[in-house]
């Protein structure tokens, strides 16, 4: 692993959403971050809360200046019908990206173990990516609990703004 090392550039993302639009992560200049996260998709009930919970607090990190996108491998059927059973109206969902892409993101790989499980998915990342497309921070999980807490997150975006704190995990 370590594709991504703070202070580099980021894979290229350009991803197709439920909203319509494709999102290509070197067009979104964001004021401060763009905060990437990547969900294991439709079947995973922690997901389906962790999405939700941010939904609730959108607004917030738009205040800070971060502009937010969460991507799964589901097809668009399943993400199309993860915002029809979610409560995430105001997220963009990403859809359709391929294991090999979440690869280059340093991106655990879990075979699905049950029926309703894929027969591949992504295990759950969150990284914040300056507007120059270089990685600020990175929290890449092997499973699909223990994830940055939105609340804590926020105050730490705010410090660094703050603070002019670096990247750090460089070397």
């Amino acid at each position: 692993m370590k594709n991504l090392l703070p202070g580099k550039e980021v894979p290229n993302l350009i991803i197709p959403t439920t909203k319509g639009i494709e999102y290509n992560l070197a067009e979104s200049i964001p004021e401060n971050f763009n905060l990437v996260i990547f969900y294991r998709g439709l079947h995973c009930p922690v997901c389906k809360k962790y999405l939700e919970e941010l939904n609730e607090e959108i607004d917030d990190f738009y205040d800070l200046g971060v502009n937010v996108i969460c991507i799964s491998a589901n097809n668009k059927e399943l993400a199309l019908k993860t915002v029809e059973e979610w409560d995430v109206p105001d997220i963009h969902i990403g859809y359709g990206m391929s294991i090999e892409e979440a690869r280059k993101w340093d991106l655990y790989i879990s075979k699905g173990i049950k029926e309703s499980e894929p027969e591949y998915f992504f295990e759950p990342a969150l990284f914040l990516v300056r507007p120059d497309d270089t990685l600020y921070s990175a929290s890449i999980q092997s499973m699909p609990f223990a994830r940055p807490k939105f609340n804590e997150l926020k105050k730490s975006i705010s410090f660094v703004l703050k603070n002019d704190y670096p990247a750090r995990g460089e070397s």
